[in-house]
This record gives C-alpha cells, structure tokens and sequence, in this order.
C-alpha cells in the first residue's frame, strides 16, 4: 500500500457554496471498535487535519476522494486492477468522504463498506431484465425534477448529487450528468404543481441527496411546502447520517424542528455504518422532533443473511432509527452483481420474524419495474382459507386454525389436534406430527 502522504488542503469544488445465506463480512463490535479504527485512518492518511476540520462536513464534502488515483493510496492496486477500476469509474464514477472511508477493514477484501464504494468490472456487465430507469420515474415526472406516481404523494428530486457513491444507487442513470441542483425556477415549478393538485398529502425530499444542499436553501423548499394547506407530512431521504454524519449539526437539526410533522428515512445497510458519530446524528435528529425510519437494500455478499440483518436492525433502535424498509435491489443497469433471490428476502424475514422484537422486523418490498409501485413480500403463513376459518403457520412451524367470525357463530376455545396426514399436506414439514389446531 502507498504510504505517499495526502494533501491534506486539497480544494475540490464546492457546487453548492451530498435463501439467506452467511455470505457477509463478520459484524463489528459495539461503536467504541469504529472510532478506535476511524482514529488509526486519521492518524495514518489525515494526520496534519484538526479535530475542528474533520468534524466539520464542509470539509468533508470538499475533500471527497473522486479518482482512481486517490483510492490507490489507501488499498493496494495491482496494474491490473487499476485500470479495471479506472474504465468502470469512467462509466460511473465514484465519490467517497474521508468519514465514510475510515469506516473500511483494509484488511478485508469483503469488507460491507468497501464493496458498497468500489468500482467493479461487475457494474459493465448488464443483463436484459435491468435497465437505467427501472421504477420508471422519468415517465413519471409531472414537471422536471417532480415524480407523481401514487395518488396523495409526490417526489422532490432537488440534486442528483451525493457525498458517497453507492455502487446499488437507484438512480446511477444520473451520475453521467456531472452534478446538478434544480434552478430556484425549477423548484418553483414543482411547488406549484403541489399547490394546484390538493390531493398530495405527502411530499418527499429526495435526490442525489437533499442535504448537499445549504441549510438555508432546504429551508427555502420547506417554508414552501408547509405554506401548502393540503401538505400534511414532509419526508427528506438522505444518507448523509451514514457517510457524513458531520452534516446533522445543530443549525439543521434547530431549522428542522420549525417545520412540524417532518420524518428522515436514512439508509443504513450494514451494523458496521453504526457508529458514534451517526448514532449522535440520529439523536439529535430525534431531540429535534424529526423521526429517523432507516430503508435498507438487500445486497449480495454484504447484508443477505438473517445474522447481519438482525445485528443491524437491533443496532438501529438502540440508535433511535425504527427499521422501515428491506427493498429487494432494484433492477438497475450497473448493479446486477448485487442482486439475490427474493427467496432469500423471505428467508431473512422468516428468519427474524416471531425471533426478535417486531419493531426490529422491516417491510421487505419490491419497488415494481415501470412505476408499478411498491409491495410486501411476506413468508406464506396463511396456508389455507376456507369461509369460516384460516390455516395458518406460525414462526415455530406449528399449525393452527383460526376461526373466521364474518358471518358465523364463533365457538369456545376448545383446543384440537389436526389430522396428521392432513397437517402434513398442508405444511409440507416432517414436523407436522406435533402441530395443534386452536378453535
């Protein structure tokens, strides 16, 4: 590995004056173990940057490493591999804060946050079920910026850009385009469409990443948007807790607390993004009357087993974050390799459901192909319905009748057993010998 010492004054532009199987990286400690391993990359690659500067976010933003050659100091490149790494880049570059970087076990070549930021040769080999705008948002778009896909809710995309390039991201279809922040006219396009069309209830802030953009210019959107008599709830999607957490300071969090019914859905993908740093971002969020509802993606090889994915939703709400969303990964150009089964989705939520809290238990979605919408997909524990009742499977396997009361006299709660051969029809289990029917 290069030892060369990084500039650490370097002065980018500023734009802005953003089947379950145990194929993952082993889970770290409790935070304490990230900051030590934070401290040591400071040490080692930012040891001339003051306490001030590194927690301030505008310094981050603008020291993001965005090259090749840059990543090339911190893990060691082959030839091969950086040119590998250099063509993949030049179709979808990268971006990566110093923050979010220290986060990264060099030593473990499948490291979570790793592969979330890595170029690969897997992202230039596309398949014919993928595409670049899969949930179709550009036919979507009322006016430019502005996604109207469900009755009483509408999308805000204010920026394509973002501190950190995931390599999952939904809309990679956008990084070709250099950067850009929707014109004050834009915006005002966009308001007025929410004011002309009362049924939208429900407006998401979204990008790029939202909070890229000055605290007075997000204010300027929310000011709007809470002048609206019909807009009831006001959600902004960002990552920033996870890769800049620096950015949830207290001139945010005071400017948030003014706008009422607000919520913040965040993207934590792997316990390891959990550190003290974001878990004090979270708090303050939640000091602030803001809400943090985290929506993670399955990926393959960094978050698709039942041991991850319990880790980090119990690590979520002992950070004050409720686990919201699983999505299955959408089908986008660039991120095949990251795709698993939906069987293995199902399998993660049989695998915590009935396991651990409810509260720790996230909605697996698929977000359909061609705006289609969002829907959950459950394990199959209804397993057969009749008019008067249900056969329904519980967590344990066992099986049990569930009277159906529409229409019909409901009976004492005399306990029964099934018919063995029945209850092994039905459940298809070895086990369907020791299932009891309640009716």
């Amino acid at each position: 590995m290069t030892t060369t010492e990084k500039n650490e004054n370097k002065q980018s532009d500023d734009p802005l004056g953003s089947g379950a199987v145990e194929t993952c990286g082993k889970v770290d400690d409790e935070p304490p173990s990230r900051l030590n391993q934070t401290k040591k990359f400071r040490l080692k690659y930012f040891p001339k940057v003051s306490d001030q500067d590194w927690n301030d976010w505008h310094w981050q933003f603008k020291n993001r490493v965005t090259s090749v050659a840059e990543i090339a100091r911190f893990f060691h490149l082959s030839a091969e591999e950086y040119r590998d790494m250099d063509s993949v880049s030049a179709v979808f570059p990268l971006s990566a804060t110093p923050y979010y970087l220290s986060l990264i076990d060099f030593d473990n070549v499948n490291d979570p946050v790793k592969l979330q930021l890595m170029p690969d040769t897997a992202e230039l080999c596309f398949d014919a079920y993928c595409c670049s705008d899969p949930l179709g948002e550009e036919h979507s778009s009322v006016v430019p910026g502005l996604v109207h896909r469900y009755p009483d809710r509408v999308v805000m995309v204010l920026t394509d850009i973002c501190p950190v390039l995931c390599r999952h991201c939904t809309r990679k279809r956008e990084w070709k385009n250099g950067g850009w922040v929707h014109t004050q006219a834009e915006i005002d396009a966009m308001l007025a469409y929410i004011r002309q069309n009362p049924v939208i209830r429900d407006v998401i802030i979204s990008g790029g990443d939202p909070l890229t953009l000055s605290t007075s210019r997000l204010e300027s959107v929310l000011s709007a948007l809470r002048s609206i008599p019909h807009v009831e709830i006001i959600r902004i999607g960002t990552r920033y807790p996870v890769v800049l957490p620096q950015r949830i300071d207290d001139e945010l969090c005071n400017m948030l607390s003014k706008y009422g019914t607000i919520w913040l859905n965040t993207h934590y993908n792997h316990p390891n993004e959990i550190t003290e740093e974001s878990r004090r971002a979270c708090d303050r969020l939640v000091r602030a009357g803001v809400p943090v509802n985290n929506q993670s993606v399955l990926l393959k090889g960094i978050n698709d087993s039942v041991a991850i994915q319990k880790s980090l939703c119990h690590k979520l709400l002992m950070s004050k974050v409720r686990p919201y969303y699983l999505f299955q990964c959408d089908n986008v150009q660039g991120t095949e390799h990251f795709h698993t089964t939906i069987e293995t989705g199902v399998g993660i939520i049989e695998g915590l459901r009935g396991y651990t809290s409810g509260l720790a238990v996230p909605n697996y979605v698929i977000d359909l192909p061609g705006g289609g919408g969002k829907i959950t997909v459950q394990p199959d524990y209804v397993l057969d319905k009749q008019a008067d009742e249900y056969i329904i499977r519980n967590y344990k396997g066992d099986i049990i009748r569930f009277k159906n009361p529409v229409g019909h006299k409901v009976l004492g709660n005399n306990v029964n057993t099934v018919n063995v051969k029945t209850a092994a029809k039905i459940n298809g289990e070895a086990n369907a010998n020791r299932a009891v029917i309640r009716s």
